[in-house]
């Protein structure tokens, strides 16, 4: 007897994360529906990315975060609702958009889930977060509380830090290619984070949206292999290329004082970086009762590995 699978509608799609999160709802079999802006201009590369998707099976649908009845017309489609707008300050910090995709959700009633855009640190540890960093997770709360009040059923994907941004620099700000040569450890380089492959994070979310063990919970993305400190990535690299680097540090008090000369934008961010790389944010605390943990609920899933994640850049 055939699985049912939810029907999915994406909103952000075509972004960085989201396409990843298209492709992986249709690889595993479910009707998926991807929310577009009308006003996509002559961004070809948008236009086309939409295209691939209607070929692989997508359903193209034109909504925005403006047009109330669009939003509620689409989510009325479907059964599951996951966002993935932007909620970096260096591309666009969209993050309150989504109390008004709340709102649809809310009136057309028959969503069995949602999947507000998180994806990174749980806000919810990030209480006593810097400024101006704290604004990412206070705006994440706000969505949260929306949605906890309007009584949605919800699973939240906490997947720490994406490879890309943070493998590609060895876990330096501002870099997303690994150099040959040197590298600035942030302190003294060993507070463990967690590294997941921007695709394994689609793969993992959608795994979760129809499993009852994730209603109402927040999945803790912890490939076991990939926690590891900055200084066990630099490692991992120079066993690759078959070479030590060279070898810098600086201070936090450092880092906080470089920060105030940036733009707030790379100050938000830098933010960020400050509290997983020095005080060891992502590791420093248990998964309660109000969490999962993805590895463990599927063990199946063969997880790309750090070492195997910095494999491309050689």
């Amino acid at each position: 007897m055939a699985v049912e699978r939810s029907k999915v509608l994406i909103v952000g799609g075509t972004g960085y994360l989201g396409k990843r999160l298209v492709k992986a709802s249709l690889a595993a079999g479910h009707q998926t529906y991807v929310l577009h802006r009308p006003e996509i201009g002559v961004d070809i590369d948008k236009v086309q990315l939409l295209l691939y998707f209607k070929h692989q099976g997508a359903h193209l649908l034109t909504g925005s975060f403006d047009d109330h009845h669009s939003l509620v017309n689409a989510v009325k489609l479907v059964d599951v609702v996951i966002c993935a707008i932007s909620g970096v300050h260096i591309r666009t910090h969209q993050i309150l958009l989504q109390l008004k995709l709340v709102h649809a959700i809310k009136e057309a009633g028959n969503v069995k889930r949602f999947l507000p855009s998180e994806f990174g640190t749980d806000p919810a540890k990030m209480d006593k977060a810097m400024e101006p960093g704290r604004i990412t997770f206070d705006d994440k709360m706000k969505v949260r509380k929306a949605i906890e009040e309007g009584g949605i059923p919800y699973t939240y994907v906490s997947a720490n830090c994406f490879a890309g941004y943070f493998l590609g620099g060895l876990c330096q700000p501002g870099q997303i290619l690994p150099s040959k040569d040197h590298v600035l450890l942030l302190g003294d380089g060993n507070p463990p984070a967690i590294y997941v492959d921007e695709d394994d994070i689609a793969i993992y979310t959608i795994k979760a949206i129809d499993d009852p063990r994730t209603l109402n919970k927040t999945v803790y993305i912890r490939p076991p292999k990939n926690i590891l400190s900055q200084r066990q990535v630099v490692e991992i690299w120079e066993k690759l290329i078959g070479k030590e680097l060279h070898k810098s540090s600086i201070s936090k008090e450092e880092f906080v004082a470089a920060m105030k000369d940036q733009d707030y934008a790379e100050q938000v961010g830098l933010t960020h970086y400050y509290h997983v790389c020095y005080e060891g944010c992502l590791t420093n605390f248990e998964i309660g009762d109000g969490g999962v943990e993805a590895s463990q609920l599927y063990p199946e899933i063969n997880y790309t590995t750090v070492e195997q994640y910095m494999r491309r850049y050689i």
